[in-house]
């Protein structure tokens, strides 16, 4: 199946793609603040740059869009077109991320993965964000 938008519309529409700040990410900021919660924000000096640090718990989260970061779930299927390009470079953002929380554990520190898909449920979301912050480390 071939793309339905030009090369260089499909070029556009992939530059405005940001790492940081995304939609996903502004949702949990702003339900880990409205549970009392304080952070800092996409921490340089940790493996991958993990989106909410709480540095005082040696805790973070990491939000993950489920296309970029190749989740199980229906919104992280690769597209349908251009399989050569997307599959290694899907696979190797997974490599990354497994990279990283190794990294993030041989340092001491603890690490929670929440998902695109999983923000929906904020109930769910809320008990899982505060049992993984309110767990003694170890």
């Amino acid at each position: 199946m071939t793309d339905h938008v030009s090369k260089e519309k499909r070029s556009e529409i992939m530059k405005r793609i940001r790492g940081k700040n995304t939609t996903p990410e502004l949702i949990v900021r702003k339900l880990v603040y409205s549970l009392g919660y304080r952070y800092r924000l996409h921490g340089k000096n940790l493996p991958g740059k993990p989106d909410l640090v709480f540095s005082g718990r040696k805790k973070v989260i990491f939000v993950h869009g489920c296309f970029w970061h190749y989740h199980t779930c229906k919104k992280g299927k690769p597209p349908k077109s251009n399989l050569d390009y997307w599959l290694p470079k899907l696979e190797e953002n997974r490599r990354r991320d497994t990279y990283n929380q190794e990294l993030i554990t041989s340092i001491g520190w603890e690490f929670l993965v929440i998902w695109q898909c999983q923000i929906r449920d904020t109930d769910t979301l809320k008990k899982t964000i505060v049992a993984f912050l309110e767990k003694l480390n170890g």
